[in-house]
């Protein structure tokens, strides 16, 4: 088999703010990705995509793009894509796929979409949503969150595979 991608770095977190969710500043998820990203060995601008927890919940999503604002800034090109908008939750089985659409994104170098992302909440000005169609675009490393309940944070970097024995 030909590899696709390898995991550059992991972070992990646990706020235990509250059962079914974390806190609206992001400070878990904002922490994981921190983390993560360390691990890689990258900077955050060096991460073209990624691939939001994103469940469509006000309380969830607020707190997801305050970590995201932190970690990325506002007004730069890392596409935010919420895959959930086409499988829905699927609970245990979301950080799982939810990866495998990472690793599809960098294989394809497309960035997949947030479908039915028509208005989207105040607090996600400044984040660039890959809004209801897919995004070709060039992309070395992604990151994917998963969020759960009890405040467990997650978010992994995947970078594209190359055949490269230098890089």
């Amino acid at each position: 088999a030909t590899p696709i991608a390898e995991i550059v770095g992991y972070g992990t977190t646990a706020d235990a703010h509250h059962i079914t969710s974390g806190p609206e500043d992001g400070n878990g998820a904002r922490r994981a990705m921190e983390i993560a990203i360390a691990q890689a060995g990258v900077s955050p601008g060096d991460i073209q995509h990624l691939n939001a927890h994103a469940t469509s919940t006000q309380v969830g999503d607020k707190g997801e793009m305050a970590a995201i604002r932190s970690v990325f800034g506002t007004g730069r090109s890392i596409a935010v894509s919420g895959t959930k908008s086409a499988t829905g939750h699927l609970l245990g089985a979301a950080g799982g796929l939810e990866a495998i659409f990472t690793i599809l994104a960098l294989r394809d170098q497309v960035a997949p979409p947030t479908l039915n992302l028509t208005t989207p909440d105040p607090a996600g000005n400044g984040i660039d949503f890959v809004a209801n169609h897919a995004r070709p675009m060039a992309m070395e490393y992604a990151i994917c969150n998963g969020f759960g309940f009890g405040g467990v944070n997650a978010s992994v970097v995947f970078r594209r595979w190359t055949n490269d024995p230098a890089s």
